[in-house]
């Protein structure tokens, strides 16, 4: 039987116990209907699994023993830091859990001139909370021990701001003949994904100022929760542990 991975907002030492938090502990106890004496795999963005057994279980009530740790090495060498335009439906979902599977480090709801969605107040905090967690089930699916954290949506000068630590920005923009394989390897990459009509000559123009160059990534028009998923996967095989 495969043992479950669950991810805690709990500290997690070896040889200790350790209650878990609500919303994991919901989960074993609720979802997953787990029982004493089974077994988990736990995670709480330290960078390491954590094997531990349960020793009280209930409805809303998870205590477990942790019994051994293991370094995770499912972590990237190559930062990507992913500014992604709000979109409607569930395709922000999408585009959030694929890039979280493709390594990404960090994500930034991004408002711009063509964008259709709108969140302030509970709305936005109701919404990050939601991408947070689909950003926790996705690192949970696919083996990662860090979760990448959903920033609060920012403006596309406050993005261009954002992104200054990172040595290599790039704006998709499919009207360039510059594409990935002509660049050096960086080190750390933010990436400014569009709306589903693109972004305006305007907001191209000042990411440039800003330091961003334009690439494409190849003839076709890519929706924009495709968009991410092609590049993140282009920047791991290029410069990160995709193929490696």
């Amino acid at each position: 039987m495969r043992i479950p991975r669950i991810f805690t907002d709990s500290p997690l030492a070896v040889g200790g116990q350790c209650q878990l938090d609500d919303n994991a502990a919901n989960h074993v106890g609720r979802v997953l209907r787990m029982q004493a004496g089974q077994a988990l795999l736990l995670f709480n963005g330290d960078g390491q699994d954590y094997h531990a057994t349960i020793t009280e279980a209930g409805k809303k009530h998870v205590q477990v023993a942790v019994t051994e740790a293991a370094e995770n090495e499912t972590e990237s060498s190559l930062r990507v830091v992913l500014a992604q335009t709000l979109s409607k439906g569930d395709r922000m979902d999408y585009a959030v859990q694929k890039a979280v599977e493709m390594g990404v480090s960090e994500i930034v709801p991004l408002t711009t001139e063509r964008c259709d969605v709108k969140l302030k107040g509970d709305r936005e905090d109701k919404r990050l909370r939601h991408w947070q967690q689909v950003a926790i089930s996705a690192a949970e699916q696919c083996g990662r021990a860090r979760v990448p954290e959903i920033q609060p949506v920012m403006t596309v000068q406050q993005w261009l701001e954002h992104a200054r630590a990172c040595d290599l920005r790039l704006v998709l923009h499919h009207r360039t003949e510059r594409s990935l394989n002509t660049l050096e390897k960086p080190s750390s990459i933010a990436l400014m994904i569009g709306p589903e009509g693109g972004l305006t000559a305007e907001e191209i123009a000042l990411a440039e100022d800003n330091g961003f160059l334009p690439v494409a990534l190849g003839p076709r028009v890519l929706r924009t929760e495709t968009a991410p998923v092609a590049a993140i996967a282009l920047c791991q095989w290029l410069w990160g542990d995709i193929g490696s």
